[in-house]
């Protein structure tokens, strides 16, 4: 018998005929994230519904030495929840219980498989709310965000998932089971609930969160300008940052996004503009009112040809639907894309966009822009369709893009994570010493490699790097063996 058949009976046991999927068709299902460019069939699929049955699961990977892969809505955009071929998928989907809340001390907790919006909703009748709110906050889980350390279009005045997230119950590679962080942000020691947060399912999977909530603002305003350029566009939101003002967020979509938005969810976007830019300030009345008041000076400055101010909730509601939509409207006008996440210095918005416009150009491909403007996070979705052929030079131009980021003095990625996608490019922006840390962290957690493996580091099988220099073993160096 082999060790996936083997997992299958155990596990069987364990969670039930329900609990395991092991149906060849069905694993399809699995085989994939939200970046459907790579896949993978898994052998197995595991269902649990708590804690304690993770730590089952993960304890006979274990013993059995099979890799695993935690995966919550499967939304993920890096690959990160990529299948192992000879390995098994740990299904969060099943967890979906709000555990508890506690208006009185702003906190909640949750199993991982909760939606992002299901925690505001829940909570809303105590005037609260949980701020990070990635664009798939309807279908994506808190233990996915908690994976990728997600932000979202307000995460320029609020923060990531990592700011919003005070303790986390955890199942080690092991098996074992840990609670990590405590009551506050703030507590003695090492901070493992932050090592813990963005580390992509590769050092232990999440079975709960101890989530921190806001209150609501006393007053929001939101407007969609329209600008004759992308470039004056960027120069605003420069513009806005430079005058002192923090609005809760700035997004800008160009032309190609504001036509797949529109398909899909007729927001009332202009649908012949070069470029539109969401601001949304919240606060106090007072205060609000007055600075909304020169934010949209600041657009009539920068040439703006159209401002619409949301008149009421359900105005602004329209406004986001439009640009939280784009992404996945983007395969109304292209049967595949590859999104990349990465983050640039604000004052080169503009240089960024135009140098992914040449590259787009000279790739012979169209690159649609949609991005949080205020920090600088872009989101360039390279456009292909692999019927014909375009896979190869797509996934090429998406590398080129991630990197370039990398050259204006910004990072790989500000939110999606590095996963199977980006594991190539670490490189680029780290140094072999970096890396070679973070291997020991990860390996101080899962020494045997089982937990989510290929994601995040470059390895040899994953990149195809060529061997670095020779370095003689240990045991070499000692004289005990030798080289024939």
């Amino acid at each position: 018998m082999t060790a996936i058949a083997d997992l299958r009976d155990t596990l069987t046991a364990v969670l039930g005929p329900a609990g395991v999927i092991s149906d060849p068709v069905e694993l399809r299902t699995y085989e994939c994230d939200g970046l459907a460019g790579y896949r993978v069939v898994p052998s197995l699929v595991l269902l649990p519904t708590t804690t304690a049955e993770v730590a089952a699961v993960v304890r006979a990977c274990h013993r059995a030495k099979v890799p695993f892969v935690a995966r919550g809505a499967g939304t993920g955009l890096s690959g990160g929840a990529l299948p192992v071929a000879e390995g098994v998928v740990i299904s969060l989907q099943r967890m979906r219980a709000l555990v508890e809340v506690d208006p009185a001390n702003h906190r909640a907790v949750v199993q991982p498989g909760v939606t992002n919006l299901a925690i505001s909703r829940a909570v809303s009748a105590y005037d609260l709310y949980y701020a990070p709110d990635p664009s798939s906050q309807q279908v994506c889980t808190i233990g996915g965000n908690v994976a990728e350390n997600s932000g979202g279009a307000h995460c320029l005045k609020y923060g990531f998932t990592t700011n919003h997230v005070l303790a986390l119950e955890t199942v080690l590679p092991d098996g074992s089971v840990v609670w990590l962080g405590g009551p506050s942000p703030e507590v003695a020691g090492p901070d493992l609930r932050g090592l813990m947060v963005g580390s992509e399912g590769t050092l232990g999977i999440v079975t709960g969160v101890v989530v921190r909530l806001l209150r609501k603002p006393e007053a929001v305003h939101t407007l969609l300008a329209d600008f004759p350029s992308i470039e004056q566009a960027g120069n605003t939101v420069t513009d806005i940052i430079g005058a002192g003002i923090v609005p809760a967020a700035m997004e800008i979509m160009d032309q190609l996004a504001i036509e797949a938005s529109e398909a899909a969810v007729g927001a009332g976007y202009t649908l012949d503009t070069p470029a539109a830019l969401v601001i949304e300030l919240d606060g106090p009345a007072d205060e609000c009112g007055d600075l909304f008041e020169a934010v949209q000076e600041l657009c009539h400055r920068n040439g703006t040809t159209k401002i619409r101010v949301a008149a009421d909730d359900a105005e602004r509601g329209r406004i986001w639907t439009g640009r939280k939509a784009a992404f996945a409207a983007v395969g109304r006008i292209s049967p595949q894309y590859f999104v990349q996440d990465g983050v640039v210095p604000r004052t080169r918005l503009a240089e960024a966009l135009g140098t992914i416009a040449a590259m787009g150009a000279e790739a012979g491909l169209r690159v649609a822009n949609v991005f949080h403007a205020g920090d600088g996070n872009l989101h360039p979705l390279v456009l292909y369709d692999d019927a014909r052929g375009e896979h190869e030079r797509a996934e090429k131009l998406s590398k080129a893009i991630a990197e370039l980021c990398v050259d204006l003095g910004g990072s790989l990625s500000g939110e999606h994570g590095i996963g199977t996608d980006k594991a190539c490019s670490m490189p680029v922006m780290f140094g072999e010493d970096d890396l070679a840390t973070m291997d020991r962290v990860r390996r101080a957690f899962d020494p045997d490699g089982l937990c989510n493996p290929g994601k995040m580091l470059p390895t040899p099988r994953l990149c195809g790097e060529k061997p670095g220099p020779y370095r003689p073993h240990p045991l070499e160096a000692d004289g005990v063996i030798e080289r024939l």
